[in-house]
């Protein structure tokens, strides 16, 4: 078998005759027998070709997709990736592959969640409904995943003429998005049984998981590869540029990535060309905004007209943590299942015009925190988006008499 290894034709003309064989139900575990056989390692561009071919030579793109998790599973352990460079940190690949462990990790917890709700019948059902609730909310963070993918990486290849790979893969993103969809509306049924669940669990909720997590080897052993092979540097600061407009998974890059001798980009830009931001009563320097939002003693957050996260800011006295993983991301989602309903209503309140502003206030140890939420309108009163701002207010509780001589208190640590 030696001119099979040796031979790059005959290699992929074997592999693409597995993959028919497959098309025509032969068992994945004698095809597996096969390659293990005959091909050992699988130079990854060779798995893309072959891919390519069959789809140009007529295999509906349909069969292609239903055969996806054969190929990667027969494939599995088997695909090169020796000659792949070490990726710098905050590069986009390195974001996706540190993306990909949060979302196995969550996959982990939900899937130890259903194996509680399965093994113990006399579990408080509802309070493990709330915990797979929570972890099918943050797996819905898959989509900026997939779309930093679909809308930002593929374009590149396709530019290269690599296009059915791209069309393959993106074709089971929206049967994993429509899994976690379905998955999340059978978990919020109004007094679901425990029996109903795990029924529902079998045809819906563990495919979801298993999507997510046979979605990483593809990109692990086919596309990066791919990517980082045919993608210039060039590419890559372009898509990392443009990274932060769609968002992050369940992850936000410490460092920002750029190629050596690409300028560096800064708020001080905008100021440079003359970018000024200009308002009825005045105007400022981006730089200056930023200063401004950062120093206020607050907590704010900005959710837009569509529900999704846009803003916060990053001031000194943070009381509520936030990270970049949750731009773009609905508000919904970034709150407990127990007090989504709230949120709810006050979205739908805001939108209506029936309330413009919803206060709270807790106590959080030696703290007490006031939260409040307003609605943002433009003139003609058409609803912009929901403002949120946390406050400690306790150091104003305390307050006694009355301070007119001139005193800075306290110095910052």
């Amino acid at each position: 078998m030696s001119e099979l290894i040796n031979n790059s034709l005959a290699r992929k003309e074997k592999l693409k005759g597995l993959i028919l064989r497959l098309h025509e139900g032969e068992s994945e575990k004698q095809i597996r027998k096969e390659l293990e056989d005959s091909l050992r390692l699988i130079p990854y561009g060779e798995v893309v070709e072959v891919e390519q071919e069959l789809i140009a030579e007529g295999l509906p793109e349909e069969e292609i997709l239903k055969l996806c998790d054969a190929h990667s599973a027969v494939l599995k352990g088997f695909v090169d990736l020796s000659t792949i460079k070490a990726i710098p940190d905050g590069h986009p690949i390195d974001v996706f592959r540190k993306e990909n462990l949060e979302l196995q990790k969550v996959t982990a917890k939900t899937a130890e969640t259903l194996e509680k709700i399965e093994n113990d019948p006399d579990g408080g059902l509802q309070t493990l409904l709330f915990e797979l609730q929570g972890h099918f909310n943050d797996l819905l963070d898959v989509d900026k995943h997939y779309l930093r993918k679909e809308y930002l990486v593929f374009p590149y290849l396709e530019n290269q003429g690599i296009t059915g790979p791209p069309q393959v893969m993106w074709g089971k993103h929206d049967q994993i998005r429509e899994l976690i969809h379905g998955s999340l509306e059978i978990i919020k049924t109004p007094d679901i049984s425990r029996e109903e669940l795990l029924a529902s669990a079998e045809i819906v909720i563990r495919p979801a998981l298993a999507g997510i997590n046979e979605m990483i080897p593809k990109e692990e052993e086919i596309l990066f590869p791919m990517a980082l092979e045919k993608l210039t540097d060039a590419d890559w600061h372009e898509i990392s540029k443009q990274s932060l407009e769609i968002g992050y998974c369940l992850y936000d890059p410490p460092v920002e990535w750029a190629p050596r001798g690409a300028a560096e980009t800064s708020l001080n830009d905008a100021q440079q060309d003359g970018g000024q931001i200009r308002l009825h009563s005045g105007s400022f320097s981006a730089e200056e905004l930023l200063s401004i939002l950062n120093t206020l003693p607050l907590d704010m957050t900005f959710v837009d007209k569509d529900d999704k996260v846009k803003y916060f800011s990053q001031g000194a006295e943070r009381i509520f943590q936030r990270n970049r993983a949750i731009l773009n991301r609905d508000v919904r989602n970034c709150h407990p299942p127990a007090s989504a309903h709230i949120v709810d209503k006050i979205i739908e309140d805001f939108k209506s015009g029936e309330q413009s502003r919803a206060p709270f206030w807790i106590d959080m140890g030696s703290k007490m925190i006031h939260i409040e939420y307003f609605a943002l309108r433009n003139d003609q009163g058409e609803y912009l988006g929901t403002l949120e701002v946390s406050h400690d207010v306790s150091r104003y509780r305390a307050l006694e008499g009355e301070q007119r001589i001139l005193s800075y208190g306290e110095k910052d640590e």
